[in-house]
């Protein structure tokens, strides 16, 4: 999502066509993962020669070519020869394909609701039962959630992304002895400390991203609502079962709008807070370089958004912490995104290959390769080709991590990629949180 790919908004990907490399900040393009004879883990998929799986998703370029490398050994032990095609139309192609009787064996969903309307329609068979009990072997029941519809599954997980980190200069920090905050009021806190300093903004931000400006800020306010407000009205929250315009929403906007809203606070190297607006999203994190603003809310592909030959480590030139809980007693939650794989047919071989894609060894196989990670609690984070990376794996794999999908990729396209994204805009140029989820709410499809 969010292309690079698994970190914009799924549906901002549609318009920014951006890759996949950037989700991590490490593009990847690693060692081959082992074409070796040794087939012993590949017993159980049976063997399958001159069957044929084509699988069509939106991942494309460098992140297409390690997608394929982790697969290679399957293919060789198999005897299924898996013909990939990867598309910046796919969100817009899978459904005609489906509709013209030409879809593709499997396909990659990077929106779960997407994905629904394929298997509402129709179109998608029910996953094996293999999948679905190595699904739950391998992933929270949060996770199955996202691939199954109306009570029945079809999709099991595949990669991850995870939003909701600050990026800050550790030098910055120990030379200023400011400590990493450990809750909100810590974070508001060392703002208003920061602040007082004048030696440079709090914070920088940037929400310009084309016909998709606005994104940047739905991810503010999906982390707030999921930190002050909890998991449950965050269900609520994006199914509707609340109004977008209910107290707490609108609450969750008044608390990012402390920051955001305050010229004291905002726009470090940029200018006032309406200069968000005007600040590319991938370029607004460089003040934190610059030593104009000391932090920066932006998801895991912010790493690969850095100047070549920048050191992202603990220790380094930057470095991110999660945004911190409301109650610290509640524990970390997180939001973030990933992709689904659900299949248009159910022969052995498409059985086959679903069971390898819902494997630690696929998740291992592809991770080792760089630019991806998973939530799969078989995915060994050692891995992982970065110390961001490792840290976002067992961020997803702590059973203690609440973990909720962004929410506007969930929400209706009308509401998610459309009036929350216009409504961000509205905020940002002065309209107020009532008057701005108000318009959201009256945007919410009746049916």
């Amino acid at each position: 999502m969010k292309k690079t790919k698994y970190l914009l908004p799924v549906a901002a990907a549609g318009v920014l066509a951006l890759t996949l490399s950037a989700c991590s900040g490490n593009s990847g393009g690693g060692s081959a993962s082992t074409a070796s004879n040794d087939c012993s883990a590949y017993d159980t998929y049976g063997k399958h020669d001159g069957k044929t799986v084509s699988v069509y998703s939106t991942i494309v370029d460098v992140e297409a070519t390690n997608l394929e490398e982790s697969w290679a050994q399957f293919e060789k032990c198999t005897g299924i020869t898996v013909k990939y095609e990867g598309s910046k139309e796919f969100e817009t192609q899978i459904g005609v394909r489906a509709q013209s009787g030409t879809a593709p064996d499997v396909a990659i969903f990077p929106q779960p609701g997407l994905l629904a309307t394929q298997a509402r329609a129709g179109y998608l068979k029910p996953a094996p039962k293999t999948v679905s009990d190595l699904v739950d072997k391998n992933w929270s029941p949060d996770w199955k959630k996202y691939g199954t519809v109306d009570g029945k599954f079809y999709a099991a997980p595949m990669l991850a992304n995870v939003k909701g980190y600050v990026w800050y200069s550790p030098k910055t920090f120990k030379d200023k002895g400011w400590q990493v905050p450990k809750t909100w009021d810590e974070m508001m806190d060392l703002t208003k400390k920061i602040a007082a300093d004048k030696t440079m903004k709090p914070w920088c931000a940037g929400f310009e991203s084309g016909e998709a400006t606005g994104w940047p800020g739905t991810d503010w306010i999906e982390d707030v609502v999921l930190r002050a407000e909890g998991p449950e009205v965050y269900d609520k929250w994006i199914t509707h079962q609340i109004p977008f315009n209910d107290p707490k929403i609108v609450n969750s906007f008044n608390k990012v709008g402390d920051i955001l809203l305050n010229p004291d606070y905002v726009n470090g190297g940029f200018g006032d807070p309406r200069s968000i607006l005007s600040t590319a999203f991938a370029q607004a994190g460089q003040p934190v370089l610059d030593g104009q603003c000391a932090m920066h809310h932006q998801a895991s592909f912010q790493a690969a958004n850095w100047p070549a030959g920048t050191n992202v480590a603990e220790d380094g030139d930057v470095w991110a912490f999660m945004t911190p809980p409301v109650d610290e007693s509640k524990g970390t939650a997180i939001t973030g995104g990933g992709e689904s794989v659900g299949a248009y047919k159910d022969t052995p071989e498409v059985q086959a290959y679903l069971a390898f894609m819902a494997s630690a060894d696929f998740a291992n196989n592809r991770v080792k390769l760089g630019g991806a990670i998973s939530a799969n609690k078989g995915l060994d984070p050692n891995n992982a080709q970065s110390a961001l990376d490792k840290q976002s794996i067992k961020l997803l794999q702590d059973p203690k991590t609440v973990f909720r999908f962004d929410g506007s990729d969930l929400m209706p396209s009308a509401v998610g990629s459309n009036s929350f994204w216009k409504g961000i805009v509205a905020w940002i140029n002065g309209s107020s949180a009532q008057q701005v989820t108000d318009s959201i709410e009256s945007s919410w499809p009746k049916s």
